[in-house]
């Protein structure tokens, strides 16, 4: 079996990359290195990997972005089998296997030897994605946390919160939207729209806490037009998948299929990956990817919101 590493070197915190490829050096596998140099050009590289025929493991160095590519250059492909090493600031979807076990996926020893399994993908556009979707303030947050980023001092969670006040105080929490979702219908102001196959996005946001990225669906959660006030005595709880003890303030469909449409272009962020347009339609892929993981770990829900 081969295994090709995929580094994406601007996702890369300093000092990770050299530490990655010193634990490459010293795997006893047949293995591949690749560096990035543009965008979506990891999804290129794993697709003509791929065609080899081969068995084969991805090893998605970088972000949420970085795995989002190589998934879609190699979906729907039994023989491929992929994974994300964490040199991004994000890696949400990994926070599946416990947030405290992200670091696990850096120790490519016991990651080369673990347990696949494959998970469900979602559409966007035609774009695939396996962890979120969303279209609200919330992906407006999203896309500008990069440059908050740039900030001295500002890492990590911190870059969100900051994109979270700019966008409520200074820029509007709502916008007019219709979303469709078989016979669940609403037209209106909406300060939030989530699509989830995964569970986290935004640094660390939890919004559906018991959901599986292999069940076979999707949910969805819409928060119509809210005061700041109201935002933000809401938005801990959002971030905690507590949606169900404010059935007044947000609303939960389940389904596979789902459209949101807005007289004006609407940011939306799927799995990191920023993009604009008045009309989504999000659906549950009839492809699905294989992903592999460290022995030990699990991405079933435990704690909190998965009540």
């Amino acid at each position: 079996m081969r295994h090709l590493f995929i580094i994406n070197p601007a996702a890369g915190k300093a000092g990770n990359e050299g530490q990655l490829l010193e634990q490459i050096e010293r795997l006893d596998l047949d293995c591949e290195v690749v560096h990035t140099q543009r965008q979506e050009e990891a999804c290129e590289i794993a697709r003509q990997a791929a065609q080899r025929g081969e068995p084969l493991r991805i090893y998605a160095c970088g972000g949420d972005g970085t795995l989002n590519e190589v998934v879609n250059g190699v979906a729907g492909l039994d023989h491929v089998v992929v994974t994300n090493v964490p040199l991004g600031t994000g890696n949400d979807f990994l926070k599946i296997f416990g947030p405290e076990n992200k670091e696990k996926f850096t120790q490519l020893d016991q990651l080369s030897r673990g347990p696949q399994v494959a998970l469900d993908l979602m559409e966007c556009n035609g774009k695939l994605g396996v962890d979120i979707f969303c279209a609200g303030v919330d992906a407006r947050i999203a896309a500008d946390v990069h440059k908050y980023r740039r900030l001295p001092l500002v890492r990590g969670i911190g870059a969100y919160i900051l994109s979270l006040v700019a966008n409520v105080l200074f820029k509007g929490i709502s916008r007019p939207t219709q979303v469709e979702a078989g016979e669940y219908s609403y037209e209106g102001e909406t300060s939030i729209i989530c699509v989830c196959n995964g569970r986290y996005y935004g640094g660390g946001f939890m919004p559906v806490g018991d959901n599986l990225p292999d069940d076979g669906k999707l949910e969805m959660l819409v928060v119509p037009k809210v005061s700041r006030t109201t935002f933000f005595r809401l938005v801990g709880e959002y971030a905690k998948g507590r949606y169900r003890q404010h059935p007044d303030l947000i609303t939960a469909v389940e389904g596979t299929e789902f459209l949101i449409t807005a007289p004006k272009p609407l940011v939306a962020v799927v799995d990191g990956e920023t993009l604009e347009n008045t009309r989504y339609q999000i659906r549950l892929s009839n492809k699905k990817v294989n992903f592999f993981y460290p022995q030990g770990l699990s991405y079933q829900p435990q704690g909190e919101g998965t009540n």
